[in-house]
């Protein structure tokens, strides 16, 4: 077959066998319990020596480059007999960061993956689809040196559940579930994925939003407030600078909303999902105290929440977003970093406090 190259004598990532048991464990457990629930047409079980292979492949082909470009690549682990319409090759292609790095352009576009499975015993691509079972085993490239394994729900509201994210020698496996008190609503849901936050907040709209405000890369801040009460007012400087007369429907143009948050400022949106603002200057409340300290916490197993000073979650935007949160309790806050990361604020009745949950890993 001619899958072997030189290339492939290169040194082996050594995050690739740490995290390739634990994501054989986590597969293996929930395909049987997909198995008990009656669930069909699964994706396989990929063997603990066909994680490590992959990742360790995704991980080189995500450091090289092909004519200036950073490669984009998608790995799925399926047989082409379960892909939908699949893109067939003649020749299988090897799986080699070269190789990858070389066919990255063809197949950088979301939700298109390269189809890997043994041929003749050995690990080959076998073509491209868009189409993939429940459970199929996938390895993203994100960035140089960022890696998300990840796999379809079966579900429409989620396409797909981040399992890790592996970013150099960092491992980061996602929490599947957050219970107790302490967890404000729409973190919950976030994790949770299929019920409602706070209000009217949907976390599949949610995470839309949050996509369109990572998306543009310039940062920025969205804030959420009750729709049956104007007492948010009272933390934004008045006039707001660009105030939206008639509110705007923001369901009919997610992205466009995201993109508001690139201007300097907030954009204020309230629980049915209208548009009232942007570019909104965030003040603290008359009577009420500085924000000293809030609790951070992270969707990653055996992550540990602690309270920490608002300056260390970032710049200006963080503190603002603190601050209102702080004064608004029925309010939500959501900041973009130009960095990559995403925090989420809410209030915590539980511990009197300013909640901020770093969720970048439940968007990648």
């Amino acid at each position: 077959m001619g899958t072997q190259s030189a290339d492939m004598k290169r040194e082996a990532y050594a995050a690739a066998r740490t995290i390739a048991p634990k994501l054989h464990v986590y597969f293996a457990a929930h395909r049987e319990t997909a198995l008990r629930q009656g669930e069909t047409n699964l994706a396989p079980l990929p063997e603990q020596e066909t994680i490590e292979t992959l990742v360790d492949a995704a991980f080189w082909a995500s450091l090289r480059r092909e004519e200036g470009f950073v490669p984009r690549i998608s790995l799925a682990y399926l047989p082409q007999t379960q892909a939908e319409r699949p893109l067939l090759l003649d020749r299988p292609l090897a799986i080699d960061p070269a190789v990858l790095t070389r066919v990255a352009p063809a197949v950088e576009r979301p939700g298109v993956h390269l189809g890997v499975w043994r041929q003749q015993d050995e690990l080959c691509i076998w073509g491209a689809t868009r189409g993939i079972p429940p459970l199929c085993f996938v390895v993203e490239v994100s960035a140089p040196g960022l890696l998300v394994v990840k796999h379809h729900s079966g579900h429409q509201t989620r396409k797909f559940t981040n399992v890790a994210v592996i970013e150099g020698d960092r491992i980061k496996l996602v929490e599947e579930s957050v219970s107790g008190p302490e967890a404000p609503p729409l973190f919950k849901s976030l994790i949770a994925f299929d019920s409602p936050g706070p209000g009217n907040h949907s976390a599949a709209a949610i995470i839309q939003l949050a996509a369109a405000m990572r998306e543009h890369g310039h940062g920025g801040s969205l804030l959420f407030v009750p729709a049956e009460t104007d007492s948010w007012r009272a933390s934004i400087m008045q006039p707001m600078r660009y105030a939206v007369a008639p509110p705007y429907p923001a369901t009919a143009a997610i992205a466009a909303v995201g993109g508001l948050t690139a201007v300097d400022g907030a954009v204020v949106l309230n629980t049915r999902y209208e548009v009232l603002g942007f570019g909104a200057k965030i003040v603290r409340k008359s009577g009420s105290p500085t924000v000293e300290q809030v609790i951070l916490s992270e969707p990653v197993r055996d992550a540990k929440p602690s309270a920490v000073h608002p300056d260390q979650l970032g710049g200006t935007r963080h503190l603002s977003a603190a601050q209102f949160v702080n004064d608004q309790h029925d309010a939500v806050a959501m900041v973009a970093s130009q960095d990559g990361h995403f925090t989420v604020f809410e209030w915590s009745e539980c511990e009197h406090m300013v909640h901020a949950h770093r969720v970048e890993t439940l968007l990648l």
